[in-house]
């Protein structure tokens, strides 16, 4: 790995075993969601975009009921089996789904479709969310600074492969025998953290005083704590707290641009297909940014500018992005905004948001994280469904949402910047490996 290559992906030899199955890991999960999400989709759109405004609030409080059993399980199992126990649970579930549609189908209606759009927003979050707390406990923050970006390949490529395996699938096997298919990559998944855990990332020679845990010591503890832990240190931790605000905003901002495709594609009656096309066209070069971002230029971005640079692009961005929809108001414009929107916040500020977590206490990689990253995230797409809707029925439209952005805006940049810098002060009191 010397010589340009290892530049170009910032990767030593003995980072490859683990940079490839974390990817991997990666690339089953998202496989499997993306198998499964224009069903979802298609469910929630049944009853109009009024609905989905609801299904966002019961999403949201379904996540915060899940969140104390998944503490409970962080509390009394090992690492490997509650993160095994996470992911088997939620391939039971699909399992019961295709039982229901195979065997009851007169029994699947409204009503099912509504519980199954939750369900899936739900497992949508908590998949993603185990593996990236898997990865803050297994790599360094110095590590994550250069590898989280490569590792998130694997995801991009699994969102790619998902819909395409889905449109290949749907007939010869029918879309009920898809969600087994899902199943399938979730088990996969179960394998590959078992593989991560046990080829350890090399993290440097630990001083003498600290020798670096094998990965069966590490494996013998268990986690222990309360299972309400993770709702106490992001309410006690400035830090935490930190992160959840920029999260909200986060969601918020894209709980708006959702929304306003979703309108804007509603009220259009002609072109309707043509503009699809377009946004399927949108999606699969958004893609293509994304992952040639992740490939060459992120790790780099994080490494020489820092996180706090690297968090705030995504705000000054979709502040930019906002003024521009508000004077042209077009649906090309909405399209260039949505764009730029998920290919920075893949590409750049999802790895770069996950190497905040690198270097708070192992209870809070998966407690505090879960809370945050389910919860909190859903609780800002309630906040910006229900603030969008409300401008809308004061008549306040584009000009309404960016009045609410653009401070928005300024908040979630300072917060980016502070986090940026809190977590390099954190990094740097943390015993720091010596060099081989």
């Amino acid at each position: 790995m010397r010589g340009p290559l290892a530049r170009l992906f910032n990767l030593r030899r003995e980072e490859v075993a683990p940079a490839l199955i974390a990817g991997l890991f990666f690339f089953f999960i998202l496989t499997a969601l993306m198998l499964l999400r224009p069903a979802r989709d298609a469910l929630g759109m049944q009853r109009g975009i009024e609905s989905i405004r609801w299904l966002f609030i019961g999403t949201a409080l379904a996540t915060l009921l899940v969140n104390p059993v998944f503490g409970w399980l962080v509390s009394r199992f090992r690492r490997l089996h509650f993160i095994s126990a996470t992911y088997a649970f939620f391939a039971l579930s699909l399992a019961g789904f295709w039982a229901l549609l195979v065997l009851a189908p007169g029994a699947v209606g409204e009503r099912s479709g509504q519980v199954f759009y939750v369900w899936f927003s739900v497992f949508n979050l908590f998949a993603t969310m185990v593996f990236w707390a898997l990865l803050a406990d297994r790599f360094s923050s110095e590590q994550a600074k250069r590898l989280f970006a490569l590792i998130a390949v694997g995801g991009t490529l699994g969102a790619i492969f998902g819909p395409w395996l889905a449109t290949q699938l749907a007939a010869p096997l029918g879309t009920p025998n898809l969600l087994l298919v899902a199943a399938m990559f979730l088990t996969l998944a179960i394998a590959m953290a078992w593989l991560l855990v046990w080829v350890r990332p090399d993290r440097g020679v630990q001083a003498a005083h600290a020798p670096a845990p094998t990965p069966a010591a590490e494996e013998a503890l268990r986690i222990g704590g309360s299972a309400w832990a993770g709702f106490r240190a992001v309410l006690s931790s400035p830090y935490l707290m930190g992160i959840a605000g920029y999260i909200v905003i986060m969601t918020v901002v894209a709980t708006f641009i959702y929304f306003t495709r979703l309108q804007m594609v509603a009220a259009a009656e002609t072109d309707l297909d043509a503009r699809t096309g377009l946004l399927g066209n949108i999606d699969m070069w958004t893609q293509i940014a994304v992952l040639a971002m992740q490939l060459t230029l992120t790790g780099h971005i994080i490494k020489r500018f820092g996180l706090a640079f690297t968090l705030a692009l995504l705000p000054v961005a979709m502040a930019l992005g906002f003024i521009g929809l508000a004077i042209y108001g077009s649906f090309a414009m909405l399209i260039v905004l949505e764009a730029t929107n998920r290919a920075v916040q893949r590409g750049l500020t999802r790895p770069a948001r996950e190497t905040l977590f690198t270097v708070v206490g192992r209870e809070d990689k998966y407690k505090a994280k879960a809370f945050i990253d389910t919860f909190v995230y859903r609780a800002g797409d309630v906040i910006g469904a229900q603030t969008e809707g409300l401008l809308g029925r004061l008549g306040l439209a584009l000009g309404g949402l960016v009045s609410v952005v653009l401070p928005l805006a300024l908040v979630w940049a300072a917060l980016g910047i502070w986090l940026g810098r809190a977590q390099q002060r954190h990094s740097a009191a943390q015993p720091a490996p010596l060099v081989p």
